[in-house]
């Protein structure tokens, strides 16, 4: 694989810290690193590898002689700089939801529809959402078995989707609760500590953005324009590792045994479905891995041809810097 300059939009936030953890531990082969944030940032210093990067402020002019730059600064970021990185030669793989349903800009991943990043017209490679990503990864598979017809999923979503002040905000809970103290929201409209919340904005029809975003971003990764998906999305009590709870209905029948053999050979797939010993995945065991876990592998009691999942991974990693270095791979392929 050829070396390549590469920029990373965002360094300083949770995601972007993560991006540049991920290509170090990939040994991606980056000829040159260059950390942008905003001014505020410039100057802070991150660790890269077995030394540190310097963050620099992101302007028009930071991409000279970048080949692949890794956005995750956020939709307004994005939508006025990644035109500006693609027409300075940059191939732009973009974490925020600005490009997404984009009909120029491939939304993909890797395990599921890795040839579409080739089809790039401006320049620009969308990352879905962490949500959307983890359940495709565990779906495409079983998919192409039995030919998937329809979704339910409810989602338990990790506060560190929400960034690093909400993790922050999380342990500060904590510390509140286990003092007496009044539990203070502030990142959160309601206390987050021992509590699920729906905080994603309104979307139409009483579901929120996050809700329609599997729902329009997983027919487009899968290439399924008419699927049924029915979405409810939650934030609950936990730093890293959004878990799943996915029904899927599929055209011609498909055995949880059946299911289980092409799981366990599914790249980027880690089953762990032992009922008798009390196996299943969980966000803990997530935490710091780049695998989709899958378990409760069970037959629908009332459905035929349906099967229920549980699907669990680190949304910080695979569901975000993990999914986007490895599009970044794929362009240093080509």
């Amino acid at each position: 694989m050829r070396r390549a300059k590469i920029a990373v939009v965002g360094a300083t936030g949770a995601v972007g810290r993560t991006m540049l953890e991920v290509l170090s531990g990939r040994a991606f082969p980056a000829a040159q690193l260059v950390a942008l944030a905003s001014p505020k940032s410039a100057g802070v210093r991150l660790p890269f590898g077995a030394g540190q990067v310097e963050v620099q402020a992101l302007q028009p002019g930071s991409f000279s002689g970048v080949q692949i730059a890794l956005f995750s600064a956020g939709s307004a970021v994005s939508r006025e700089m990644a035109p500006v990185a693609a027409a300075a030669g940059a191939v732009v793989v973009d974490n925020s939801s600005a490009w997404r349903m984009d009909p120029q800009c491939p939304l993909v991943v890797p395990e599921v529809n890795a040839a579409q990043a080739r089809d790039r017209p401006k320049g620009i490679i969308a990352n879905p959402n962490c949500s959307t990503i983890q359940m495709v990864v565990a779906l495409q598979p079983l998919h192409q078995a039995a030919g998937l017809r329809r979704i339910v999923v409810s989602t338990y979503q990790a506060v560190s989707g929400k960034g690093a002040k909400a993790v922050a905000e999380l342990r500060r809970q904590v510390s509140e609760s286990a003092r007496g103290d009044v539990v203070r929201p502030e990142v959160f409209a309601r206390p987050i500590l021992g509590n699920c919340l729906v905080d994603w904005k309104p979307g139409a029809d009483g579901y929120t953005e996050e809700e329609w975003k599997m729902v329009y971003e997983t027919r487009k990764i899968m290439g399924l324009p008419g699927l049924e998906v029915s979405p409810t999305t939650v934030r609950v009590p936990v730093e890293t590792g959004h878990s799943e709870s996915v029904h899927a209905e599929f055209e011609r029948p498909l055995s949880a045994a059946r299911a289980r053999e092409i799981l366990g050979s599914a790249p980027g797939v880690v089953v762990i479905d032992d009922p008798a010993a009390g196996a299943y995945p969980t966000p803990l065991e997530a935490s710091g891995r780049d695998e989709v876990f899958v378990g409760r592998i069970r037959q629908d009691p009332s459905r035929p041809n349906a099967l229920n999942l549980w699907v669990v991974s680190d949304n910080l990693r695979k569901g975000a810097a993990t999914n986007a270095v490895q599009i970044a791979e794929l362009v240093l392929g080509e």
